[in-house]
């Protein structure tokens, strides 16, 4: 094996259900291991696991057979003022689609966020340590909530973060976008191109979203990138890598 490879699923909600599991289902068939599962507690506003019995036993179940399940915003919705600037309006309306909850909110609008999230969560028996903030955008409030809540750990598009250590890992990740036809095209040719030039990160990345599975195209592009990363890849979660990264000596750790 030449590294380690985290695959995440994305946006898992009662709502996003069917989606997920047929994600399961093909990384079962493909061997993956141990997964990280990103759960939404309500997800746009459509509800939540204590409403789904069934979904919350299921990722209980998972997550007893070595996943790891991980809060992912509240609503996944951005319900933050308005962006100011063309870039913050780029990034917050275009490239993220109006998701980027957490991307614009001061301490004191996040903190409440999360608490809310978390609790619905313990609430359907689903326990989490760690947050990843919806298109991995947080702003410095959040990250600030972040630790004052105590949670483990965190990541962005770039890296994952022990917040009790204040350790950093850097972690590429490979992810597609399947919101119109021109970017799924786009994001095939990304994938290989990706492929091609992770191969000698230590750790990588992958982001997998319930949209993908609706496009047969792009999930053959997975596939075949899926089934490259595990014969060369140990799978593991995001906190196990950290955990790994801090038994590592300070002057050998990945920056």
């Amino acid at each position: 094996m030449s590294g380690v490879l985290c695959i995440a699923l994305h946006d898992v909600a009662p709502a996003t259900w069917d989606a997920c599991r047929g994600w399961l289902d093909e990384l079962d068939a493909l061997g993956a291991g141990a997964l990280t599962l990103l759960l939404v507690p309500d997800f746009h506003a459509r509800g939540g696991f204590d409403s789904a019995p069934a979904v919350a036993r299921a990722l209980q179940q998972r997550a007893a057979r070595g996943d790891e399940l991980a809060q992912h915003g509240l609503i996944h919705l951005d319900q933050a003022p308005p962006p100011r600037t063309p870039a913050a309006w780029l990034r917050r309306r275009v490239l993220t689609a109006g998701e980027g909850e957490f991307a614009a909110l001061d301490e004191a609008a996040a903190a409440p966020r999360l608490t809310r999230g978390r609790d619905m969560l313990g609430v359907a028996g689903l326990r989490v340590a760690g947050f990843v903030p919806p298109a991995w955008l947080a702003s410095v409030g959040t990250q600030c909530a972040l630790r004052a809540a105590g949670y483990d750990w965190t990541s962005d598009h770039r890296a994952l973060y022990d917040l009790g250590h204040d350790a950093r890992v850097a972690a590429p990740v490979l992810t597609a976008s399947p919101r119109s036809a021109w970017r799924r095209g786009a994001s095939r040719l990304w994938l290989a191109a990706m492929l091609r030039a992770t191969r000698g990160v230590p750790v990588l990345r992958v982001g997998l979203h319930p949209a993908d599975v609706a496009h047969p195209a792009l999930m053959r592009t997975w596939r075949a990138v899926l089934r490259t990363l595990l014969a060369e890849r140990a799978c593991s979660t995001k906190s196990a890598v950290l955990r790994m990264q801090l038994t590592v000596p300070r002057e050998a750790r990945v920056a």
